[in-house]
């Protein structure tokens, strides 16, 4: 049964292409391990929500790949780089 199968797959140029994208080997490496909190964080954004009171209607969010600890911060869509990056530092770093 085991041989059959192969037969049918080395015929199939469905499986030929789809198994050569599959098995890409050495592309995907796993991230570092952390040592210490705060040292490898990762950052996005969440947008599209609803505007609050005070017009702001996206999330930064901030999290801690060793302690597994979070940030959330509201912001405008439209803040410029500046607006993002000193409420960063000044409360998590």
């Amino acid at each position: 049964m085991k041989r059959d199968a192969q037969i049918i797959y080395d015929r199939c140029i469905t499986y030929k292409q789809a198994i050569s994208k599959v098995m890409s080997y050495g592309l995907y490496t796993p991230l570092p391990i952390p040592k210490e909190p705060w040292v490898n964080i990762s950052m996005n954004f969440i947008l599209g929500l609803p505007k609050l009171r005070k017009g702001r209607d996206s999330i930064f969010v901030i999290v801690d790949r060793f302690s597994k600890m979070t940030h959330f911060m509201s912001y405008h869509k439209t803040n410029d780089v500046m607006n993002i990056a000193n409420p960063f530092f000044r409360d998590v770093v």
